[in-house]
């Protein structure tokens, strides 16, 4: 059983309200009110505008991806300086191996010169020597003709004897020259 009069008293509460708008417009306004209020006046106690935590975590990361990229680029630009200096140290070096290697070529072809002008020398000293000592054997058999042997031996103990001839240097100068140079005994 439906009891007809609470089905009664419910469309007289509907049509109750309904049947006076503006107190249910005030209603709604004043609620709405009290709402902006309240924001006001949570916003004037704060002193700034509320921001959401994914605002300020986007602006954090903002500002430390901008200090990552100006640290990136000092340290590029570190990098690059550092980059040229060992490229102009390694030239110098080059150069300086350069001229080593001229240098040693040239030392080089010195010993070789002085090398080949000793050999030459040695020669020399060898052709005096069997030219000496042919010219010995070819005034033997003569002295010994003629009877002067006693003559001869005295002539070769004169031109051995050191101490009767001044000591003499062989030098080669810069140019390659041979200069002999006398001195006195010691």
């Amino acid at each position: 059983m439906i009891d007809p009069a609470s089905d009664d008293t419910k469309k007289n509460g509907i049509a109750r309200i309904g049947s006076q708008p503006i107190v249910l417009t005030a209603g709604v306004l004043v609620v709405l009110l009290v709402g902006a209020g309240s924001v006001a006046l949570w916003r004037a106690t704060t002193g700034s505008y509320p921001e959401t935590h994914s605002a300020i975590a986007a602006r954090q990361i903002q500002a430390r991806a901008a200090e990552a990229s100006e640290q990136l680029a000092e340290k590029t630009k570190a990098m690059a300086d550092t980059q040229q200096e060992q490229v102009d140290q390694l030239q110098a070096l080059q150069e300086q191996m350069q001229g080593v290697k001229h240098l040693l070529a040239a030392q080089q072809g010195e010993a070789k010169r002085l090398s080949d002008q000793v050999g030459t020398l040695a020669g020399a000293i060898d052709n005096l020597r069997q030219s000496f000592a042919s010219a010995q054997s070819s005034d033997t058999p003569a002295a010994a003709m003629t009877g002067h042997a006693s003559v001869r031996p005295k002539a070769r103990t004169s031109a051995i004897k050191p101490s009767a001839t001044k000591p003499t240097a062989i030098r080669t100068t810069a140019t390659g020259h041979v200069r002999k140079r006398t001195g006195s005994p010691s």
